[in-house]
């Protein structure tokens, strides 16, 4: 097997979709928390709905509605410079620390990114953290106008890169997207972020199921699909190893 290609998942996988939590704090003092984890889930959501609905409408308009959502149902009144505030943050969001020199040590490998983003998100968020000097191609799902875990949006990997499945190595921490990557065939490595320990200890540490721990119980674990990814790690720092054997 020759790998020629390693792509990446963007949101939460390269970039630390929790990072939002400071600017959604500030704007909302007491619900930051609250907020930015709701805002999560009714984003992923979103786009399943929107795909299975066949009724598309692009990752920026998608966020937007999700945070309008969160903020309506807390019973949140605010400003629209309030709200446009936390959505700029989706274009500065803070790389995970080792995103980059992990990327520079996979080449001379073709490297990608295939994200739910919508072009002018990633093309902002790319720049703004310095990625666009690494990557060869950073490619949106809204060429399809369908969200991940679609296989019509894998499929635009081999479309971009000029790649089959089997010549590529696809990243994500999302197990939903894990799954997908699989059943269309790439090789995939899990970024498992959150262990099962890790959760078992931060709820018996307290009374409170906190809205962090409630996301991580259902979205951070691998689901029961019948699909597993070929490789599981801990961080983006174990990805050249890998690759270097495939």
């Amino acid at each position: 097997m020759t790998i020629k290609a390693v792509v990446f998942d963007a949101y939460g996988t390269l970039y630390d979709i929790q990072s939002v939590a400071e600017i959604t704090e500030d704007a909302f003092p007491g619900y930051g928390e609250i907020i930015t984890q709701v805002w999560r889930i009714k984003q992923l959501e979103y786009t399943w709905l929107r795909s299975l609905m066949q009724r598309y409408q692009d990752f920026s308009t998608v966020t937007r509605d999700s945070l309008a959502y969160t903020l309506r149902v807390l019973g949140l009144a605010y400003e629209s410079d309030a709200f446009d505030r936390v959505i700029e943050k989706y274009l500065h969001l803070d790389l995970y620390p080792d995103a980059a020199d992990a990327l520079a040590a996979l080449k001379p490998r073709k490297l990608a990114i295939l994200s739910n983003g919508s072009p002018d998100m990633l093309d902002a968020l790319v720049h703004n953290s310095g990625l666009d000097k690494l990557l060869d191609a950073t490619i949106s799902v809204d060429a399809k106008k369908v969200f991940k875990p679609s296989p019509q949006a894998y499929a635009l990997i081999g479309e971009v890169l000029g790649t089959r499945p089997d010549e590529v190595l696809f990243i994500s921490s999302n197990p939903w997207d894990v799954a997908g990557a699989k059943a269309f065939g790439l090789n995939v490595a899990w970024i498992e972020r959150v262990t099962p320990e890790a959760m078992a200890l931060a709820c018996v540490e307290s009374d409170l199921v906190a809205p962090l721990t409630m996301f991580k119980a259902i979205r951070t674990q691998m689901d029961e699909l019948g699909l597993a990814p070929d490789h599981r790690v801990h961080s983006l720092s174990e990805l050249p190893e890998i690759a270097a054997r495939l």
